[in-house]
């Protein structure tokens, strides 16, 4: 058996904890977005239905949080605590593995390179979405089922309520430029974890970004399949001593329909996105780093 020059030498291994510098990620971005566009149909769609379950809890956890907070606490700490919690689901995306529409938006860097193709990159991008969206309304419908939302008499539910009316009646212009504010910093946090070498490196660099989108009020599409549908939901099918607890009436999320969660929040946002993660995000760091550096 052959020993390497350390084991000769009776010298232990260089291990590298340095950070990885901004050219070697954006050459790990590209190799990364590669193998994601070539992976099969069935891996990527298990792996969307995960992300989206993912994301889902994150959401899960900040609705639950914030309950109660509205007066008790200033705005801005609540928003704070909300986008704490919510980085949940980015972590187990990332750490767990996962694919994330959102954070896909990064194979552009890989495409613009000419090692992806664009229907390459479209086929992803559509499996991917629709996997999220899966994986988003089994865990609406999960916890729907639980009743959760009558937690604290009631207050969960309403907090449900009132973050997906809220949502749904966003002009588009307002949903659109919200979505791409949000994916620039999402896709932010994927571009920092592409420098980590170990978990805890990825966590930290996911926690800043994605708190300040959720404290800013920025729009996550993946987010939204999970929060307004959860309010369709409890809106339709709550039981009538649920709006007694809560004092309110259907009437009064008149802003929260189908057809507002779907043209009037999740594709200005989804549109929003994809210039926000693909665009500010991934070409710019393909031109600084990729372009003709060949």
């Amino acid at each position: 058996m052959k020993n390497t020059a350390s084991e000769a030498n009776n010298t232990p291994p260089i291990i590298n904890i340095d950070a990885i510098i901004p050219r070697d990620m954006a050459k790990k971005a590209e190799s990364i977005g590669v193998a994601k566009a070539n992976m099969g149909l069935q891996t990527t769609l298990a792996l969307s239905v995960l992300a989206g379950a993912f994301i889902s809890l994150g959401a899960m956890f900040a609705t639950t949080i914030t309950t109660g907070a509205a007066g008790a606490m200033p705005y801005g700490v609540t928003r704070l605590l909300s986008g704490l919690v919510f980085c949940l689901g980015l972590i187990l995306v990332v750490v767990a593995g996962a694919e994330l529409f959102t954070g896909n938006n990064l194979i552009v860097m890989a495409w613009a390179d000419g090692q992806v193709s664009t229907a390459q990159l479209l086929r992803n991008w559509l499996i991917v979405y629709l996997g999220n969206f899966i994986g988003a309304l089994a865990t609406v419908v999960i916890m729907f089922a639980s009743k959760q939302y009558t937690f604290a008499n009631g207050a969960v539910g309403l907090n449900v309520l009132n973050i997906a009316n809220s949502k749904s009646t966003l002009e588009f212009t307002q949903a659109l430029t919200l979505g791409i504010m949000c994916n620039a910093l999402v896709c932010l946090a994927v571009w920092l974890c592409f420098s980590a070498r170990t978990t805890t490196d990825k966590i930290l660099a996911i926690i800043f970004p994605i708190t300040a989108f959720v404290a800013a009020g920025f729009e996550h599409s993946i987010a939204n399949m999970y929060f307004i549908p959860l309010g369709l939901l409890v809106k339709a099918g709550a039981a009538d001593s649920f709006w007694s607890a809560i004092g309110k009436s259907p009437a009064d999320f008149a802003g929260l329909t189908l057809d507002q969660f779907l043209l009037g929040n999740l594709l200005p946002v989804t549109i929003g996105n994809v210039i926000g993660g693909a665009l500010m995000v991934g070409l710019v760091y393909w031109f600084i780093y990729i372009r003709g550096a060949k």
